[in-house]
């Protein structure tokens, strides 16, 4: 499974599942958006296997995308799970930061066959990642202090070797970051047209937060403070996310995932009670989601708010999250959405989305100039 066919279904309602395997994670990133330490909070194994479990041949997400924290440092629940979502039809996907990889341990400079450039995959994180349609390592400036490009790379090979599809997550400064053009062009010369590329901007979330805020690129869409209530769909709203406390949202926003309480109108269910079905049924029904999905939050408050007008203006997601707040924009949703009229409407929007191909998708929600990285040559564009 190709990044490309990844980015193409990321519009698509319930198409894919993220997990949250742990919120732990070794590494110390500076500009991790989960503040992942290895005493977070990880979701109980059996609830996950549980609920991965419900997944049937013919009610079930196309992908299942496992993040964390760190999810390979769960190895054994990692491959039980990509073993019970194959098994229904679902192909699995993962986002590493590769910390098996970093300097010291097993793979001090010498300690392996290769050299010291040569990362070595301990067996029981190899099995997890043989269970995978999709591999993808993290690389950014702030990774590299702990796990040296080199390393990334070698593990990137490895996992080619072995005939599974790859790529990186990348996250720069914007695009005159010169580290994005130094990062990219090293790995166009390393693997040729093998490996695609999802470049991010820097955001100031979480131990971000505190810092990025000066160095945060501009908004893309500059419409957006001009006119916030014009229509402007959410793709973000369509697969549902496990957090790590095991409450099941519609949205990946980071801000969202960690907010406690989580909007009622963002909340699809949790992993105490809930099966694939309920939540692939109410993430695809909810009148809120669907008009968050093809019209946007903006204006939805703008058109049907009573109070629209009143106060500062909230940026896009954090209206987004206050729409709890506005009953008659949540009641005006289900008027309009609630029924086959609604329904239709999200589906064109999906399918608009759809048409107009992964670079697309990535131009509107990635950083500028570096889209096209994201479909190999031939791929559907």
């Amino acid at each position: 499974m190709q990044l490309a066919e990844l980015m193409s279904l990321r519009p698509v309602p319930s198409a894919g599942l993220l997990v949250t395997v742990t919120g732990r994670c070794p590494l110390h990133c500076a500009h991790c958006s989960t503040t992942s330490t290895m005493a977070s909070p990880e979701p109980d194994a059996a609830r996950l296997l549980r609920f991965v479990g419900s997944f049937e041949a013919t009610d079930r997400p196309e992908v299942l995308m496992l993040t964390g924290g760190e999810p390979l440092l769960r190895s054994d629940l990692t491959a039980e799970l990509a073993g019970r979502a194959r098994a229904a039809g679902t192909r699995v996907a993962l986002l590493t930061g590769a910390w098996f990889a970093a300097r010291g341990g097993g793979n001090r400079p010498g300690s392996g066959p290769g050299g010291p450039d040569r990362a070595v995959i301990p067996p029981a994180v190899m099995r997890a990642i043989g269970r995978l349609d999709h591999f993808s390592v993290s690389i950014d400036a702030f990774h590299e202090r702990e796990v040296p490009r080199a390393r990334a790379f070698s593990v990137v090979r490895q996992v080619l070797d072995r005939g599974i599809a790859c790529s990186f997550h990348v996250v720069g400064d914007g695009p005159r970051d010169p580290y994005l053009a130094d990062v990219t062009t090293d790995i166009r010369r390393t693997f040729g047209d093998r490996v695609p590329m999802l470049v991010n901007s820097l955001r100031p979330v979480g131990r971000a937060a505190s810092w990025a805020a000066a160095r945060a690129v501009p908004d893309p869409d500059p419409d957006v403070d001009t006119d916030p209530g014009r229509v402007r769909p959410c793709s973000m709203a369509a697969w549902p996310v496990v957090a790590a406390d095991g409450t099941i949202l519609a949205c990946c926003n980071q801000h969202t995932v960690d907010r406690r309480p989580a909007p009622a109108h963002l909340t699809v269910g949790h992993l105490d009670g809930s099966d694939w079905t309920s939540v692939s049924r109410r993430v695809r029904s909810a009148p809120a989601l669907r008009m968050i999905r093809t019209v946007g939050p903006g204006h939805m408050t703008a058109r049907y708010g009573t109070a629209a007008g009143a106060g500062p203006r909230p940026g896009y997601c954090d209206g987004c999250r206050s729409l709890g707040e506005h009953p008659e924009v949540l009641a005006a949703a289900d008027r309009l959405a609630g029924g086959p009229a609604g329904a239709l409407l999200d589906l064109h929007v999906t399918q608009r989305q759809r048409e107009a191909g992964p670079v697309s998708f990535v131009r509107r929600h990635g950083t500028a100039g570096y889209e096209d990285l994201v479909a190999l040559p031939g791929t559907p564009r």
